[in-house]
């Protein structure tokens, strides 16, 4: 991995959303440090310096609170509701020798074989759960595809990990899929014919019990 980077934090004296949102107007991200048996740590982070740094596949990094640096790794990220901006951040105290748990995003490399027989490729998840030191936490997890023909599927378990690293995370969990764009329009033709079924119409029919209480109503007459 690249070398840890360095986050000033700031120590927020207030939470909730109306805190949180004053601190965002600032430019900074308010985030939460927690683990290693600690209290919980309410901080912010410049939000310029935060989301570089993510950018260039820092997992690991030094946060500075006061005069103290402490080892981290971003435990979890929250987006707003168009899943474009951070808005807020979990973040774990670590050692470098030990063992964690994290989520980690694929990237799909290569041309699938199936494409040239009208396949597509459809991505179903766009990240997997691996285990290893954090100092070994990998930017991205490689997933090849050229070898993937019409009908074939990758799961968790079938895409080779980097030296160090295991999957966490369920082996079944579906990743990727090449199927052919003729079976998906033919999915939706069918959807589309089934508001026109015969069967909706016939349930009108229940109506016609209404004579039994047109019957009810001669009783008293009689």
């Amino acid at each position: 991995m690249e070398k840890s980077l360095l986050l000033k934090a700031e120590i927020r004296e207030h939470t909730g959303s109306k805190s949180a949102a004053k601190v965002r107007k600032q430019g900074r991200i308010p985030a939460i440090v927690y683990g290693h048996k600690k209290e919980p740590v309410a901080i912010s982070l410049d939000v310029r310096n935060l989301v570089e740094g993510l950018h260039h596949g820092h997992r690991l990094m030094d946060v500075q609170i006061g005069k103290k640096r402490q080892k981290m790794i971003v435990k979890d990220l929250q987006y707003d509701y168009l899943g474009k901006d951070i808005i807020h951040v979990d973040l774990m105290r670590v050692d470098v020798t030990e063992t964690v748990k994290v989520t980690v995003p694929i990237e799909l490399k290569g041309t699938a074989k199936g494409t040239q027989e009208g396949g597509i490729i459809a991505e179903h998840t766009d990240h997997v759960e691996i285990e290893c030191k954090v100092t070994d936490i990998p930017e991205t997890i490689v997933v090849s595809v050229k070898d993937m023909d019409v009908g074939d599927a990758l799961h968790a378990g079938d895409i080779e990990l980097p030296e160090g690293v295991k999957l966490s995370g369920p082996p079944e969990t579906l990743l990727v899929t090449c199927s052919l764009v003729a079976a998906a329009k033919t999915a939706e033709e069918v959807e589309e014919e089934a508001p026109a079924a015969p069967e909706v119409i016939g349930e009108v029919k229940e109506p016609e019990e209404q004579p039994s209480e047109e019957e009810g109503k001669r009783g008293p007459v009689g």
